[in-house]
């Protein structure tokens, strides 16, 4: 669970109502003074990860206060009651103050709660920076560290290909030069934007004022935006935030048209979409695929008995262990009410009986407990394991598999060739 501290002198409880309203798993910690606030540091330390600091706080003891976050690398936002009480330059240049925003009326609340929401999501952004100047690289990385950004850094386009393929998380930016040795930047979006689209990775690139038409070619290949040298941290922050903010609505449409409302699985549309590109694939490496169709066993029983709600927490749950014994490159998409479609690529049909029996054993030893009763459930599971000419065929014969079980007793599986 997050953590933020927020410290006035008079305790404002709407910050902390609308940071619960807008940021999930948190917990707010309220100091009223400089005294409670330091109690709370000292206690907490670098389980606190963002604190939300009146400007009056700094003034009446001489920023010992920052010292102290700082140390703790504690990122700050300092509110202020007008803009005639703005920090001093010393308080702005600390590594800790992130943001200042002053509290002219409710937008300045919406403000704060804005700005304390995208530095915690910076939390798990990823953002590879691109540049062969070790001075320029310093600086940029300085600002967006402060940001609260995970920052990772190439020499040229050549390394950051390379970083790009063995990084075991997904980047959200990539920040990059044009001049640079091996492989410059103008080469290094053209073959990023061959794997990834402008709403998947952004990319920005570092550009000088005296060179504006470089901006332009690289936005006509598909930069997603260019920050100009000498670098201005406003300026920096807000296109970086933006862009990030940009790319997650992308993401949240996306999920809103490719996902089930209820369970966060794909949908029967992306299903057959993905599965059709993960088929051609096969069929280019000649591999197999394991292509399973899953069932709730008598999944009316459940809605009549327990009713719809609990009905509705078993799929979910179904959902959650089916994810867990799954890879980031297997497919698995809720297909109707109580029915489920998984596609494995590269397994052999051994592995893929094993797998599937595993998945099936602990969901029938899975119990939902909704307070007032447990209730007990069975799944069966039909697999296809080979290569097909097409996507329908291969479900038809998983579905023909999950047939026979459910003929023959439910919660079982059966694997076809």
């Amino acid at each position: 669970m997050l953590k933020v501290l927020v410290i006035e002198k008079s305790i404002e409880s709407r910050i902390d109502e609308e940071l619960q309203k807008t940021i999930n798993d948190l917990e707010v910690i309220i100091a009223s003074n400089y005294k409670e606030g330091m109690k709370y540091i000292l206690k907490y330390g670098t389980q606190i990860s963002l604190a939300l600091l009146n400007d009056n706080i700094t003034d009446s003891h001489d920023s010992t206060i920052l010292d102290v976050l700082e140390v703790n690398n504690i990122k700050t936002i300092i509110t202020c009651d007008n803009i005639k009480n703005l920090p001093t330059d010393i308080i702005l240049a600390k590594e800790c103050v992130v943001d200042c925003i002053v509290k002219y009326d409710n937008s300045g609340i919406k403000n704060i709660v804005n700005s304390a929401n995208r530095i915690l999501k910076n939390l798990d952004k990823n953002i590879l920076v691109v540049e062969d100047s070790k001075i320029q690289l310093s600086v940029i990385t300085k600002i967006l560290k402060k940001m609260n950004l995970n920052v990772s850094t190439a020499h040229d386009g050549k390394e950051a290909l390379e970083i790009i393929e063995n990084f075991d998380k997904k980047f959200d930016l990539i920040l990059t030069d044009y001049y640079m040795p091996n492989m410059d930047g103008l080469a290094l979006t053209l073959k990023v934007r061959e794997e990834y689209d402008k709403d998947e990775l952004g990319i920005i690139i570092l550009s000088s004022n005296n060179q504006p038409e470089i901006a332009s070619q690289f936005l006509k290949i598909g930069a997603n935006d260019f920050i100009n040298k000498p670098y201005n941290e406003i300026e920096v922050s807000t296109r970086i935030n933006s862009n990030l903010d940009l790319i997650e609505l992308f993401t949240k449409t996306k999920d809103m048209a490719n996902k089930d409302f209820l369970t966060g699985a794909y949908n029967r549309r992306y299903f057959f979409e993905t599965g059709n590109l993960i088929l051609s694939k096969a069929k280019r490496n000649n591999s197999n695929l394991a292509l399973a169709m899953i069932d709730i066993d008598k999944f009316k029983d459940i809605n009549d008995t327990y009713g719809h709600d609990v009905g509705d927490r078993v799929i979910c749950e179904v959902v959650n262990i089916l994810n867990s014994h799954l890879r980031n490159s297997d497919l698995m998409a809720r297909f109707g009410g109580e029915e489920f479609c998984i596609i494995i690529d590269d397994i052999s049909s051994d592995d893929a009986h094993k797998l599937f029996e595993k998945i099936r054993a602990e969901l029938d030893e899975h119990v939902v407990d909704t307070g007032l009763e447990k209730v007990f459930y069975t799944t069966s599971i039909g697999i296809f394991h080979g290569l097909e000419d097409e996507l329908d065929s291969m479900i038809k014969a998983a579905d023909n598999a999950l047939y026979y079980c459910k003929e023959h007793g439910r919660n079982q599986i059966k694997l076809e060739h």
